[in-house]
Parts: C-alpha cells; sequence; structure tokens
C-alpha cells in the first residue's frame, strides 16, 4: 500500500533518516517505535508530503510517487492524525470537521444545516455527543482528538497515520479509537501506528518498525518480537542504565513506603481550599521540601486545573496558596513566580515551548529580568546558563542556536524543564511531563525528577499513567471530579488502591 526504500533526509548537523526502508501492507496495523529524535516523524513528513526526501523513492498503491505538499497526500488517499491536534480551535466543531471540502447548496453556497446534520451524526459514532456550532477550543483535549479522527477518517483514506492518538485520551474513548481502528483494518485501509505505549501495540498492532538514531533496526512481526527486546533495540543499550542515578538513590525509600521528604520539615507547598464553582470543590494538600506528591484521578478530574489554581493561571472564586509559610492569598502567575513556583503545563507546544526561537532563547526566557543590568543583557551569563541545563539534562541539539520546534517531542519537554530550573524555583508542577515521549527520555525525565526531589525541591507531579505515579511519588492525592476523595501514604500508594480510590472514592 505504501513503501519508502532506502530514503534518507539531512538537516543541518543531524541525518535524520538513513536508509529507511518501510512497507505498509493493506489492512496492516504497523507500529513505528523508537526514542525522541529517532526518525519517527521525520518519516511520518516524509510520507506525507512536508519533506522531500534526499535520496531514496516513495511508492504509493505500487507506484512510484512524489507528494509536493500535504495537500497532494491527502488527496491520494493518505490521512495523518497528529499527537497535537492541528485544526482551528476558533471555528466551530461542524467546520472543522469539513475543512475544505464543506457541502454546498444547488446554488453554491454554503450548505450550514447539513453540514451540522451530519458532523452530529459522524462524531456521534465516536462517542462525541456536543454541539457541533460550539468553537471546538472549548472542547475537551481528548474530544477534540476525536474530532481530528473524523475528520481524517471521512476523507476516503486509503492509509491512516496516527501520531500518538491516545494520548490525550480517556480510557472509554481509547476503546471508542481502537474500535475505529478494527473497522479500518476490516475496509482493507492501512494504518501506520505511533506509541509509546506498549499495552495498546501489543493489543492492536500486527507487525513493528523500530528505528534508531535515524535507522531501521527492526522490522516484522509484532508477536514474534519479546517486549523486553523491543526495548532494548529502541534503546540500543541495557533499561537499567538509564535511570540507574534516580533509582539507586529511591529504590529503598520507594520500596519500603517511605517518603522522601522530612516529614518534620515544615510543608515547601501549602494549597488550602482551592475552589472555584466549575471544577475545583475544596482541593487541599501539603508538600515537603524533598517530597513528590502526584495527583491521580481521570481526565477531567481536576488534577490540571489545580495545577494551574496553584501556578496563578486558573482563577478561584477561594483558597490560598502558601510558599514557605508565605501567603500568596489568591495566586497571580506574577505571585507564583516570585514566590518560586515553576509550572510545566501539559500542552508544552501551546502553553510551554516557543517553536520558532532557539534552545537558547527558549531556556533563557524566564530568567531575562535577573540577567539584565540598566536594561542590557549579559550575554555570556546567559550562555553559562544555557550550556549548564543543556548538559545537565542532555538536551541533544546541533547547538543552542537549533530552532526547539526542529527537536523531538523529548528534548521539546527536556527545553522547557530547563527553563523552569533556571528559574531556581522552590516548587516544581508538573502536568503529564512524559506525554508523548519515548521510553528512553521517559525514562530520563522520571531519573531528573527523583535528583531534583533529592535536592530539596517539592515536586507535584500530575501523570494519567498510573504506574508512573505510584512509582514516582511518595504520596499520592486522588481526585475525582474536582474533590480530594483519598490521599495514599506509605504501603497504601500502589496501583491497585489507587484504581480503588478512584473508582470508588465519594465526596
Amino acid at each position: 500500500m505504501l513503501e519508502v526504500t532506502r530514503v534518507s533526509k539531512t538537516f543541518p548537523g543531524v541525518r535524520a533518516l538513513d536508509q529507511v526502508s518501510f512497507a505498509l501492507q493493506p489492512g496492516e496495523v504497523h507500529a513505528l517505535v523508537g526514542e525522541n529524535g529517532a526518525g519517527k516523524s521525520t518519516l511520518i513528513k516524509v510520507l506525507t508530503g512536508v519533506y522531500r526526501p534526499d535520496s531514496g523513492e516513495l511508492r504509493y498503491a505500487g507506484e512510484a510517487v512524489t507528494f509536493g505538499s500535504p495537500m497532494d497526500a491527502q488527496r491520494a488517499g493518505i490521512s495523518t492524525i497528529y499527537q497535537e491536534v492541528n485544526l482551528v480551535p476558533l471555528m466551530s466543531v461542524a467546520h472543522n470537521l469539513f475543512l475544505g471540502r464543506e457541502p454546498r447548496t444547488a446554488f453554491g453556497l454554503l450548505d450550514e444545516r447539513r453540514m451540522r446534520r451530519e458532523a452530529a451524526e459522524t462524531l456521534a459514532g465516536y462517542g462525541v455527543t456536543t454541539n457541533v456550532a460550539r468553537p471546538l477550543g472549548t472542547l475537551p483535549l481528548g474530544a477534540q482528538q476525536m474530532v481530528a479522527l473524523a475528520r481524517a477518517v471521512m476523507v476516503d483514506a486509503k492509509v491512516v497515520i496516527m501520531d500518538e492518538p491516545t494520548s490525550s485520551l480517556e480510557p472509554r474513548e481509547v476503546e471508542t479509537l481502537f474500535g475505529v481502528i478494527r473497522t479500518l483494518h476490516e475496509r482493507g485501509i492501512g494504518i501506520v501506528y505511533v506509541s509509546h505505549r506498549l499495552d495498546e501495540l501489543y493489543r492492536i498492532c500486527d507487525a513493528v518498525t523500530i528505528l534508531r538514531d535515524g535507522k531501521v533496526v527492526h522490522t516484522g512481526k509484532l508477536a514474534e518480537l519479546e517486549r523486553i527486546r523491543l526495548v532494548s533495540l529502541m534503546l540500543g543499550r541495557d533499561m537499567t542504565e538509564v535511570r540507574r542515578k534516580g533509582l539507586t538513590a529511591f529504590s529503598a525509600n520507594r520500596g519500603s513506603g517511605e517518603t522522601t521528604g522530612d516529614d518534620a520539615a515544615a510543608p515547601v507547598l501549602k494549597a488550602t481550599g482551592l475552589t472555584d464553582r466549575h471544577k475545583l470543590h475544596e482541593i487541599s494538600f501539603e508538600v515537603r521540601p524533598g517530597e513528590v506528591v502526584g495527583l491521580g484521578g481521570l481526565l477531567g478530574a481536576g488534577r490540571s486545573e489545580t495545577i494551574k489554581a496553584i501556578g496563578g493561571a486558573y482563577p478561584l472564586d477561594s483558597g490560598d496558596v502558601e510558599v514557605d509559610g508565605a501567603d500568596l492569598g489568591k495566586p497571580t502567575p506574577v505571585k507564583a513566580v516570585k514566590a518560586g513556583i515553576a509550572v510545566q503545563p501539559e500542552d508544552r507546544k501551546a502553553e510551554g515551548i516557543v517553536a520558532g526561537l532557539s534552545v537558547r532563547e527558549n531556556i533563557a526566557l524566564a530568567v531575562l529580568p535577573r540577567m539584565s543590568r540598566l536594561g542590557l543583557v549579559s550575554d555570556k551569563r546567559i550562555d553559562e546558563i544555557v550550556e549548564k541545563y543543556m548538559t545537565r539534562l542532555r538536551i541533544k541539539a546541533s547547538s543552542p542556536d537549533q530552532l526547539v520546534g526542529d527537536l523531538s517531542g523529548g528534548n521539546q519537554q527536556k527545553v522547557l524543564l530547563a527553563r523552569l530550573l533556571a528559574t531556581g524555583p522552590k516548587v516544581l508542577l508538573l502536568d503529564e511531563p512524559t506525554r508523548g515521549i519515548d521510553v528512553g527520555a521517559k525514562a530520563e525525565v522520571q531519573s531528573l525528577i527523583d535528583e531534583l526531589a533529592a535536592e530539596g525541591l517539592g515536586v507535584v507531579l500530575v501523570s494519567s499513567d498510573a504506574e508512573e505515579l505510584i512509582e514516582g511519588a511518595d504520596r499520592v492525592v486522588v481526585l475525582r471530579d474536582g474533590v480530594v476523595v483519598g490521599i495514599l501514604t506509605g504501603d497504601a500508594v500502589t496501583t491497585e488502591e489507587l484504581l480503588a480510590q478512584i473508582a470508588g472514592g465519594t465526596r
């Protein structure tokens, strides 16, 4: 159905693809996996006409082709669903669904009524029941992703490329997605499936191609490849090497159910009665120096709103925040930053990095006021800070001047963390810090969180991965419908107890 043969692509200082060959059969669900920076995104962009390869051949339905643009690829029958929803948030749900192929009346006018009716009928099949006239951006991220999925399937695609399609979905939505994939499979549509969730891959994928450093290191049937072997091929090294620092320091404490924070120490962060009439209801918890406190719960439980409220980016009706005993009252972003609170948002592209700026500029953004004197910025001091955090976080870039938008997702996440650390925070609020990054980068970020806690920072960790939350947190505050339904401590910090609290907690 779709094939690339010995394709190479080079960017300044980076060999993104090196003699890569890949083949997708009709009706096949083919996993494409590898660490961030392995070449997955570049290969997808070659398949969809964003990039033209430097060498090699692209064949579609048995014929050699050259796609000059993504529109050319889409017209040929190749649709792509990206991890970050690439639709128009200010336009209506219906207009997004039919964007570029809106139904017309006999007089050539836009048939708004028909478009809304068909949009509602289509989305109902994907479990999305909403007013299709409302702006897309007002929907939860998971619902937006389902709209993007519906749009991709509606264009009479013969190949559908899915890039981390479940990263923003609730379990119910994931099941809907898998049902759609099974339907596409039965219709003979080929699917390229990119995900770092191994359970998903082994559940729905027929074949796998593994990339590392721009090269194919394995391709074949997924059922014949053991998980440990898959991870080993992705990383090119023993998994235990990746997290040796963090696990060495913390395995004893966390294995015994003890916390790494000093129980006798005064809280570095205290949130009391955080309330707004829509999402949060009397949220209260504390974080001590050196402690990682997890926020657990399903999508929509109020985890992200809690993080943003403490950082001053989500308005509260009532509630107080204290940092090192100093009362911020109702926090604002300025108050929070001055007090030593640093927030890493869930959507790094929309709310975190500035893709059009360099690595150096992104890291320096938050510390420019400190680096200036009489309105002049010290380039030397900025260079020192950038070099320090690029080295410490092992940020892979051709140079500090490389655009952040050209980096892999894992390295973008590290750049964002570097910016936060450069401010010298007392408290780190991390919302899905490993979302959409590969196994190796994920382990490095987890290890870094452990190291920062060991240095005395208070950390609040939000993760949709229950095992990651249990492994990484000393205590877990469980939220449901904007209410704290339980706090797990000691030996109760287990996946089973977390799921039980989420399912059975009461107000």
